[in-house]
């Protein structure tokens, strides 16, 4: 029998919350069930109420398990309280800074890079997986944590879709793709859902994404980033030890002026850059054999330099590597003798040496704002 909505608030109200049952309190999010049974919600909380809601978090995650048919339920706190019906809510100024987030080490994971870009659309998803295999075939071990919850990739660009199982209680156990441990919010709800999440739901979903994850012993783990500046980059740098940044950007004067604001956010938090990477480089006609830089050439490496930040290479805009990710084989695994793969592999070996030299450990950021 299938789950549904009203099946799961059924069974939320006998989960208490201030003396009312927890589906009448106003803080449940849109309710997400895959076509498996999975289902996925959050619990609106301000930061000093999260310790004290874990239990009822715990009580509403439990309930909704021993609905018949149910498969692995994923129930998060947010960081935020939506204003009661009827009535606004006191203003930011009001409110008071909020707490930051403790930051603490992910048990296992030796280093952590986000691979992050100014905007969308500059291939930072297609690096990423890619960068992750060809650390990989350096003899590391590796995860990928697929972090951009609005438009998840992960699944499409290792050609996973199965379902991540629970190891215990809390616990998620990766997909492995050609030996890289992943983990999308892409394998916890259906693939045409829309995420219509406030900011503070989506931080708390990486968060839990990143550490009730069964990651094991990584020597890196790679986080795809969210395209931009804003909560998710700057929750994973407050919260958790990256031992720095890569930053992807095509080569054109538009994309760069957001990967500047990129470099420039994760400056000021104090995480450092290991690197710009230029993506869609030049195009190499597969006919006659010239070479045509479609958007531009060389911006990034410039750019870089002008920053003083490493360049670490470029990727060449070619039919292969998109060819090769709409089929779930990254070009890395698929075809490791081309030019093309080659550049990928160089870049990882790059940002290898330079992890390895500065023993790619540092304190996490206390972030102040003024």
């Amino acid at each position: 029998m299938a789950v549904t909505r009203d099946n799961v608030l059924a069974a939320l109200q006998n989960v208490r919350l201030g003396g009312q049952p927890l589906s009448a309190s106003g803080r449940l999010s849109e309710i997400s069930i895959d076509p498996t049974g999975r289902i996925s919600f959050a619990i609106a909380a301000s930061p000093a109420e999260a310790g004290t809601l874990e239990p009822v978090r715990a009580a509403a995650e439990a309930a909704v398990r021993a609905l018949p048919g149910a498969g692995a339920v994923f129930v998060m706190l947010t960081a935020d309280r939506p204003a009661a019906p009827g009535r606004p809510g006191p203003s930011p100024a009001a409110r008071g800074p909020a707490a930051p987030p403790r930051a603490q080490a992910v048990p296992g994971v030796k280093r952590i890079v986000a691979v992050a870009s100014g905007k969308g659309g500059v291939g930072k998803s297609t690096l990423s997986c890619n960068l992750a295999l060809a650390l990989k075939l350096q003899g590391l071990s590796v995860g990928l944590l697929d972090a951009d919850i609005y438009g998840p990739s992960a699944p499409k660009l290792f050609g996973l879709s199965g379902k991540p199982r629970l190891v215990g209680e809390r616990m998620l156990e990766p997909l492995d793709g050609y030996g890289v441990k992943v983990m999308s919010i892409g394998f916890l709800v259906d693939e045409s859902s829309a995420m219509i999440w406030r900011g503070p739901m989506v931080t708390s979903a990486i968060q839990q994404l990143l550490r009730e994850v069964a990651w094991g012993e990584l020597d890196v783990l790679i986080v795809d980033m969210p395209p931009g500046t804003g909560d998710a980059q700057l929750t994973m740098a407050q919260s958790t030890p990256l031992s720095g940044a890569v930053i992807v950007s095509t080569p054109q004067d538009l994309a760069l002026i957001d990967a500047r604001r990129g470099v420039a956010m994760f400056q000021k938090v104090e995480i450092p850059i290991l690197g710009v990477v230029e993506n869609m480089s030049t195009f190499v006609c597969p006919h006659c054999g010239t070479a045509s830089p479609i958007f531009g050439h060389g911006g990034a490496r410039h750019e870089a330099e002008k920053l003083g930040v490493p360049f670490l290479g470029e990727i060449p805009l070619h039919m292969e590597i998109r060819e090769n990710s709409d089929a779930g084989r990254p070009v890395v695994v698929a075809d490791p003798g081309t030019a093309h793969a080659r550049a990928f592999m160089d870049v990882a070996q790059r940002l290898w040496a330079g992890l390895e030299s500065d023993g790619g450990r540092r304190a996490p950021p206390r972030i102040v704002i003024e």
